[in-house]
């Protein structure tokens, strides 16, 4: 291959294609530090193999892409035996002088905490044909090429997984107009700011749902997911209270959320599902390891 028409059929594919990769990366690992690594490590797989032979790069990319992203999830379903408490999915978070993640990654439906967290629950190999068939119209025949498995089975695991995932009412609901997710998410956050007991109760469904991943490094929060409005209320006033902590509303997974500062640090995002009254659930990330690309600028 001549190495400047070779490079240049790069750089064409990287403009072409890096965001869809990016958007398969992070729907399949939840974390968008892991799909950058992996989106790199596809490109650097095309440079070193060249594009001579490949009739299509973009499918090329996308099942190799696919593949890093299966062993990742594969290797991390043991890993996060040892994870202390709950895990949650990065979140995404529009942040004034950063690099949005709308200029990274397409912001739709499919990129709802609600769904994500119910993707995390399939097993790696449901997980993976359920999205690159259901989600990114890829054929079985090419979805078998990456699973490692066959058409048929590939076909039966994206079944189980749309199962699994229709059985979440929060998955797949219809949400509610946007100005309505908003008031309610200003409605909590000025609870949260004023640490008001029966504000927090008003703003939350009675049979409200908490989880918070801390990694077991915050004091004092929920390694267990939390039920009732009171009980959330109380894990709430008693985690800020005394603090300087400021709550303000922002786009997290683009659905309307809350963000907690305390001295010009984000110290937990809270990604919220509600029916336009009140809220269901709340999942709240505080590990500072799955807030690094909000607080680290440029990024």
């Amino acid at each position: 291959m001549n190495g400047a028409r070779g490079s240049l059929d790069i750089e064409m594919a990287w403009a072409a294609h890096r965001r869809r990769l990016f958007d398969i990366a992070y729907r399949m690992l939840g974390q968008v530090s892991e799909c950058e690594d992996v989106v790199q490590e596809a490109f650097l797989r095309l440079t070193r193999t060249g594009t001579d032979g490949i009739d299509d790069i973009e499918g090329w990319l996308i099942t190799v892409t696919g593949r890093l992203c299966l062993d990742r999830l594969r290797r991390a379903a043991t890993a996060r035996v040892d994870y202390v408490g709950t895990w949650l999915p990065e979140p995404l978070v529009a942040l004034p002088g950063a690099v949005g993640p709308e200029d990274r990654f397409t912001l739709d439906e499919t990129i709802r905490m609600a769904l994500l967290v119910v993707l995390d629950r399939l097993s790696p190999a449901e997980r993976t044909s359920y999205l690159l068939h259901d989600v990114f119209g890829l054929p079985f025949d090419n979805v078998a090429a990456v699973v490692g498995r066959s058409t048929v089975a590939c076909r039966q695991l994206a079944s189980r997984a749309r199962r699994r995932i229709a059985a979440d009412p929060a998955a797949l609901r219809q949400p509610p107009s946007r100005d309505d997710l908003e008031d309610v998410a200003r409605r909590f956050a000025a609870a949260c700011g004023t640490g008001r007991f029966d504000d927090l109760v008003a703003a939350l469904d009675p049979d409200a749902h908490g989880e918070f991943d801390s990694a077991g490094v915050v004091p004092g929060a929920p390694l267990e997911p939390i039920t009732g409005a009171d009980v959330i209320a109380r894990q709430l006033v008693a985690a800020f209270a005394g603090t300087a902590t400021t709550f303000r509303v922002s786009a997290v997974n683009g659905e309307p959320g809350v963000i907690a500062e305390l001295a010009g640090h984000t110290v937990a995002v809270m990604a919220l599902v509600s029916d336009g009254r009140r809220i269901l659930r709340i999942h709240a990330i505080g590990n500072p390891h799955k807030l690094q690309h909000i607080t680290e600028p440029g990024r």
